[in-house]
């Protein structure tokens, strides 16, 4: 049975009420959209509330999955909306803080820079962080996840060219910083645009 197989069994018993079945789904499935929520939220209990969002969302909409769709890319297109809303969360949470702020009524946020401590080459990833959200949600959900460009397309409902505009973009500044920071020598050359 493959893998997508797997899948829409587990979908059918969990649309049947087997409660179970949820818990096995979910035990397949959250180690990779854990890591994939902790490399675009660097709150470490932050990120551990959004992936239990996640699966509370995609519980919620399975009544509403198409069997004919890739479960994988479905659940990341999940995933990626639930990160979405997180950050508008916190930019709402931050404008409102610095109002507060302006109005000397003083609030403190914690805006914790923690990197994701389990993934190699740190210089390379600290210059992923510092790329814009878009270019990041690309970067993750290729290299980190290994999703083709046209599944990312699926995830993020974006046209293809998109991505891969946005995956050039990401190499090209990605390989500028290279110039300037002799750490990541060679790092980004690994990386390639298609797949």
């Amino acid at each position: 049975m493959s893998e997508q197989d797997e899948y829409i069994e587990l979908v059918t018993l969990i649309r049947t009420g087997h409660e179970e079945a949820y818990g096995e789904l979910y035990e397949k499935t959250v180690t990779r959209i854990y890591q994939t929520v902790r490399f675009l939220i660097k709150d470490k209990s932050d990120a551990e509330d959004v992936v239990q969002e996640i699966y509370i969302q995609a519980y919620r909409s399975l009544a509403r999955y198409d069997a004919e769709r890739a479960f994988r890319p479905w659940l990341m297109g999940v995933t990626m909306r639930q990160v979405q809303s997180y950050r508008r969360k916190r930019l709402m949470q931050f404008r409102f803080g610095k109002r507060i702020e302006k109005s000397d009524v003083g609030m403190e946020y914690d805006f914790s820079t923690d990197l994701v401590n389990k993934l190699a080459n740190r210089p390379l990833l600290e210059q992923v962080h510092r790329l814009p959200y878009k270019l990041q949600q690309v970067v993750t959900l290729h290299y980190l996840n290994e999703y083709t460009q046209e599944e990312i397309a699926g995830i993020l409902e974006i046209p293809l060219g998109t991505v891969k505009s946005r995956i050039h973009a990401a190499l090209a500044k990605l390989r500028q910083k290279e110039k300037m920071n002799p750490r990541l020598r060679g790092k980004v050359e690994d990386l390639h645009e298609t797949r």
